[in-house]
């Protein structure tokens, strides 16, 4: 073979090596092919984005199987431990809530230990750990108390508040969500008037009078639920499990709810909602 038939050959073999690349390259085969060192499809398709929605920080226990208000007779009591023979140091009413600190058996029975992490105005009334037994109510998460700052985002969401029908309205925009009857502030510790920004929400709070300045009568109120504040003074919208007079003046400054209607609103309405006390 002469030389230049050998340069022919040589670029004849070059020439069909381009060809059958370009031919690889562009073929089904290709667009599957492995990486061997990573040994992932270099093409794939995409997953959907599935969001997660993560519990809340905290468990709660709501109090389902406790007295009403005007119950008579016997009611689940929590205790000062574990256990029925430890000391009763409250008689549980349908409605309340309490942070549960840990779970604890005894004798083949579940007790949550539920303890008051917050700042009691008159903390020698009670004492600061209850034992609450799990057949008492169901058990919640929320991430507990949550407080307004520079980085809560706008809402449109907002509530009015109307003292002469004691009314309360709850609109996204200009949309109704909810309306219902309120009870509103006693004449000695009215409901303010105003406008005024929802600033801190909590699930459970334990209220405690007299407050000066606000009330003289003294009163205790374990496990008052889902509350969202919108004064400093402590002006509160919550649920009240120790009355159904929803439709009169029977609060401290406070907007009263059913516990249910209560924790509806609670989960509708974040930080930053703006409330409309009129008359």
């Amino acid at each position: 073979m002469t030389s230049n038939q050998k340069q022919y050959t040589s670029f004849l073999f070059i020439l069909f090596g381009i060809l059958f690349y370009i031919s690889y390259e562009n073929s089904s085969f290709a667009l599957d092919k492995i990486d061997i060192k990573t040994n992932v499809p270099e093409k794939i398709n995409p997953v959907p984005f599935v969001p997660q929605y993560p519990k809340g920080k905290f468990e709660y226990i709501v109090i389902t199987e406790g007295c009403n208000f005007d119950s008579l007779g016997l009611c689940i009591s929590a205790h000062s431990g574990p256990g029925e023979k430890n000391e009763k140091v409250y008689e549980l009413e349908t409605g309340m809530i309490f942070k549960i600190k840990s779970k604890e058996e005894k004798n083949g029975q579940i007790w949550y230990h539920v303890h008051f992490d917050e700042q009691l105005r008159y903390p020698d009334r009670t004492v600061k750990d209850w034992y609450i037994p799990a057949v008492a109510g169901r058990v919640v998460s929320d991430n507990g108390e949550e407080v307004l700052s520079s980085f809560t985002p706008a809402t449109s969401k907002r509530i009015i508040v109307d003292l002469s029908d004691h009314m309360i309205y709850a609109y996204d925009g200009d949309k109704l969500f909810m309306t219902t009857k309120v009870a509103t502030g006693v004449k000695d510790a009215p409901t303010p008037l105003g406008t005024f920004t929802i600033y801190k929400k909590t699930p459970s709070r334990y209220m405690q009078g007299p407050l000066p300045g606000v009330t003289d009568t003294p009163f205790d109120l374990p496990g008052v639920p889902w509350n969202m504040y919108f004064t400093k003074d402590g002006a509160v919208i919550h649920g009240a499990y120790w009355h159904d007079r929803y439709g009169t003046n029977q609060s401290n400054e406070c907007i009263n709810l059913p516990p249910e209607l209560a924790k509806i609103l609670y989960d509708w309405a974040p930080l930053g909602t703006v409330v409309t006390i009129q008359n």
